[in-house]
């Protein structure tokens, strides 16, 4: 079965860039599991998913515009501590999740806290860099009519939000 759209892949990946791996690699114990078509992955490495199979082993780089973007300098925001989870843990230079208006979430680096605001970079910390991801299939198969109308892979066994 090949890698097409309305197919959950299952796989492995480790991510690099010219500084070296970075944190986000996949390579160790279950295979991550994705709903092709469901912009769930980076443009990018779906599109060097497509048409593939269970099995094959493959290097891909990818720019930033298929990636997390560009680096837009000064995309930069004050949040009120009230809006994060834990905020008396985060210090500057740490990524945490930010929940946004009409209820997505947004991974964001924190540069400054205040007494009651936190300042964050916007920018995803993989915006503006070439990544090369070294990609092992592990399974390709249908997805499930509750998997497509949720719009995201389940996990073993269901429903894995």
């Amino acid at each position: 079965m090949k890698i097409e759209a309305s197919k959950v892949a299952s796989f492995h990946y480790i991510v690099s860039d010219a500084r070296g791996p970075v944190e986000s690699s996949h390579d160790r114990g279950e295979p991550l599991a994705f709903l092709i078509g469901s912009g769930g992955l980076i443009p990018g490495l779906e599109k060097a998913l497509m048409g593939r199979e269970r099995g094959e082993r493959f290097e891909v780089t990818v720019e930033p515009a298929e990636a997390y973007g560009e680096r837009r300098e000064n995309f930069t925001q004050r949040v009120p501590k009230k809006y994060f989870q834990q905020p008396e843990k985060l210090r500057p230079g740490m990524t945490t999740v930010l929940s946004v208006s009409g209820g997505g979430r947004r991974q964001v680096t924190v540069l400054k806290i205040g007494s009651s605001v936190i300042d964050v970079d916007l920018n995803h910390p993989l915006a503006g860099r070439t990544l090369k991801f070294d990609v092992e299939i592990v399974d390709v198969r249908d997805a499930t009519p509750e998997e497509i109308a949720h719009g995201h892979a389940h996990g073993v066994g269901g429903h894995g939000h």
